[in-house]
């Protein structure tokens, strides 16, 4: 786990010491995003669970291969998992990542942008509580999923001129949370960012 993480850190470094460098590569660009996660879970691709609410922040490091081309790659902490309210008592798996994502953008005008592209992510947390609104039968534990999750991204957004950008982002996750049932992460995330 530790050299998964120490990669990650790694490569996200080294993105941001070849943007550093390289000054004629138009309006590229570092900064913090942070912003609002809607999670739930697909169970053998059937139905999805209840939505948990969540948040995510990170950094991000953009740089332009043209005047509308962009690669952004993202080293974020994401709160995800699922809730299903059934009569009065409430289920929730409360699973943490931390999410490397690497995002194609496409800028169609100035500044607004369509988004594509793979991420990979490391549970560091997962934690299955149930309330039933009487404490006697409350239950909280630690289980272990598949430390390794994967998907792709789609979404778009607006960027200002000053740096400011709002987001929209849907997560497709493609590796199984565990191995029987085949979960899947399914994420909305609604974000802000800004360019240091």
């Amino acid at each position: 786990m530790k050299t998964i993480i120490l990669t990650l850190t790694t490569v996200f470094c080294f993105t941001l010491g070849i943007q550093a460098q390289d000054t004629t590569i138009n309006k590229s660009n570092t900064g913090l995003k942070f912003g609002y996660n809607l999670a739930a879970v697909s169970f053998d691709g059937d139905s999805e669970t209840g939505q948990r609410h969540g948040f995510h922040v990170g950094l991000y490091s953009e740089s332009f291969v043209s005047k509308t081309i962009a690669i952004q790659v993202e080293l974020l902490y994401s709160q995800q998992g699922y809730e299903i309210e059934d009569g009065g008592s409430t289920f929730t798996q409360k699973l943490d990542y931390i999410n490397l994502p690497l995002m194609f953008k496409i800028y169609p005008s100035e500044n607004f942008f369509l988004e594509v592209g793979p991420q990979i992510g490391l549970a560091i947390s997962h934690k299955e509580e149930y309330d039933s609104n009487f404490n006697l039968f409350d239950t909280s534990q630690e289980f272990d999923p598949n430390n390794i999750d994967y998907g792709v991204n789609f979404g778009g957004g607006f960027k200002t001129d000053n740096g400011v950008s709002f987001g929209v982002r849907y997560h497709l996750g493609l590796g199984d949370i565990y191995d029987e049932g085949s979960p899947q992460n399914r994420l909305w995330q609604f974000t802000l960012g800004f360019d240091f």
